[in-house]
């Protein structure tokens, strides 16, 4: 699973909420009878504008939590949010699944289905739309939905890039 690089945060002393999007239950047949363990995905966020992933395997299902929330909270990204939204629309692929988000108005909500609502939600986003395609593997939608929120850029930085106002950067 490739890890996002860019936006990264220390944890540190963030008060930050958790969510758990999957639980797996694995079982591996040795010779002496089948293993069973569990996997867990989990989100973390702060509710603005912080957001991670960890994914955590254990012999049971409390321990691989931990493990998931302690591997999320090394890999936290900063997101961009104007308004309760994204700034601007956003493309995203990670394996078969493909994700689009789109900037939406006051009042619309969290459009998003599953997986990709839980790290909307747990990154503080308050309106916006989205579509995901391709396959539904909560793995892969949860990392396309980061990588794609690790790309948004700030409004403001933009206009500081362009050298324009930042009233400039929405009319157009």
């Amino acid at each position: 699973m490739a890890r996002i690089t860019t936006n990264r945060v220390n944890a540190g002393e963030m008060e930050l909420t958790d969510k758990v999007v999957q639980i797996n239950r694995v079982t591996k047949t040795t010779k002496g009878g089948r293993t069973f363990s569990f996997s867990a995905l989990v989100i973390v966020g702060n509710g603005n504008g912080v957001v991670g992933q960890g994914l955590g395997k254990a012999r049971e299902v409390q321990l691989a939590i931990q493990k998931g929330i302690d591997d999320a909270k090394k890999n936290l990204i900063r997101v961009p949010i104007l308004k309760g939204t994204i700034p601007h629309q956003i493309f995203s692929k990670e394996g078969a699944a493909k994700v689009l988000m789109m900037p939406a108005s006051h009042g619309t909500g969290v459009i998003a289905g599953g997986s990709m609502r839980a790290v909307l939600e747990a990154a503080g986003v308050t309106d916006i739309l989205t579509k995901s395609q391709g396959t539904n593997n909560p793995h892969n939608v949860v990392s396309a939905t980061l990588k794609g929120l690790s790309q948004l850029r700030e409004p403001i930085q933009i206009a500081k890039d362009r050298n324009i106002s930042l009233s400039k950067v929405f009319n157009g």
